[in-house]
């Protein structure tokens, strides 16, 4: 099993509301007592939430499902039920979260910071109790609201690392064994290409006590030629350079195919501005690896280094600190209006309409499902409510507005209705008979 996985897929279902209930105030001695049903609860809400406990994606490998608690229901003395707990799902800082490929693949959240949260699924919310429907003309309603259903769907994650310094090379440029050298990461080393399979975080501390430094540097797997456009390996790992404060070059001394150090330069910097070009304008330093196979000192690059005997690496390390304490200064100068971010979706259509393949028109969006949820549409006075509910959503002008004539089908929720300009009726699902109503 993987000890790191930088992509996964996420399925996150909130809350249901709890239903209102209804009920009517029936005791000794008192006349008249009218209805008392209590609402629902509202179900909880799905949160992700970036943690720096969390080192990768690996725990939605196996297990993608998160939810939240649903609401409770409303009783009876307008008891109201209890709003369901919601869910803070921990992954790693750097995350980048988007909707499902089916779904179009936009980018929902990233979370680059730790305590950054972004609501990925909102709890639905309570019915209300018929003790909200009372008024003058209505003094016993018979029917309640059943509470809405929780947001559900498929999320795309994947791992952007965040470290101070990105090791970018050809496969077998020594990268790995640098890690290895500076810090107690222990990546795989062999002689031959391709060992690294996956990104490595190794922190370096410089410095004695008080004056102490700390640096996250990453090992990312070899890049080839053409690996902005998927080939080799590294391309899969291209992200990680993204969020690197700075960058180290490492160019092979005694590469295995000839090529220059030069022409190694060329290459890597071209495919990190094919796959970002602002990338090129990060602090960086070009190295050159393997210093101790050379035997004279070469032409390029004036710097040097051999992580097997040591040398160059405390000239490397006293190089890197000072570009990070830098690039972190520019960093927190302009954060410092910023704090903790927290993402929230994008508020949805209240009415839409669709025209189906049989030619019937379906209505949709949030606002407009909760019109028609009502515990009982036989119920001619929950119709009434229906209709004025409908009326005020704009729902006969969007259908206007997509088409709609005389006597096509609509289907909206549980409900079916034949579209009249004077009459409209409205047939519950399953009924015998359509229950009818005036109006437009």
């Amino acid at each position: 099993m993987p000890g790191f996985v930088d992509e996964a897929q996420i399925h996150v279902k909130a809350g249901d509301g709890g239903a209102g209930a209804v009920s009517f105030r029936r005791e000794a001695h008192v006349s008249r007592g009218g209805p008392d049903g209590g609402d629902g609860g509202k179900g909880g809400d799905v949160w992700l939430v970036a943690s720096a406990n969390q080192a990768s994606l690996l725990g939605f490998r196996d297990h993608p499902h998160r939810r939240a608690g649903a609401g409770g229901h409303g009783q009876g003395g307008r008891r109201h039920g209890a709003n369901g707990a919601d869910l803070d799902v921990p992954v790693p800082v750097g995350t980048v979260v988007r909707r499902s490929r089916a779904e179009g693949g936009e980018v929902v959240a990233d979370l680059g910071s730790a305590g950054d949260r972004a609501l990925v699924a909102r709890g639905g919310r309570g019915g209300r109790g018929n003790a909200r429907f009372l008024t003058n003309r209505r003094r016993a309603p018979a029917f309640a609201e059943q509470g809405e259903t929780g947001e559900e769907r498929w999320l795309d994650v994947e791992l952007k690392l965040v470290a101070d310094v990105a090791i970018v090379g050809f496969p077998n440029a020594g990268k790995s064994t640098l890690v290895s050298r500076i810090s107690a990461a222990r990546p795989k080393v062999a002689d031959y290409p391709f060992t690294t399979l996956e990104p490595h975080l190794g922190v370096v501390r410089l410095g004695g006590a008080g004056d102490e430094t700390e640096l996250v540097v990453a090992d990312v797997p070899g890049l080839v030629e053409g690996a902005a456009e998927g080939r080799g390996l590294g391309h899969r790992f291209l992200r990680h350079v993204e969020r690197a404060r700075v960058l180290l070059v490492l160019l092979d001394l005694v590469a295995a195919d000839g090529r220059t150090a030069e022409e190694q330069e060329r290459v890597l910097l071209d495919e990190l501005r094919r796959y970002r070009p602002e990338l090129l304008d990060r602090p960086r330093l070009v190295v050159g690896s393997k210093a101790d196979a050379v035997g004279a000192a070469p032409g390029y690059p004036p710097r040097c280094i051999s992580a097997v005997t040591g040398q160059g690496l405390d000239e490397l390390l006293g190089a890197l600190a000072a570009l990070v304490v830098e690039a972190r200064r520019a960093e927190a100068e302009e954060q410092s209006t910023s704090g903790i971010v927290v993402h929230r979706p994008i508020g949805e259509t209240s009415v839409e309409v669709r025209r189906e393949p049989d030619g019937s028109f379906l209505v949709g969006g949030r606002a407009a499902l909760r019109a028609v949820s009502l515990s009982d549409l036989t119920d001619d006075e929950a119709l009434g409510v229906v209709q004025e509910r409908l009326r005020r959503l704009g729902v006969e002008r969007a259908l206007r507005r997509a088409g709609v004539h005389e006597g096509d089908v609509v289907h909206l929720g549980p409900l079916t209705f034949t579209f009249h300009r004077e009459e409209t009726a409205l047939e519950v699902q399953g009924a015998e008979e359509p229950v009818r109503r005036r109006g437009r």
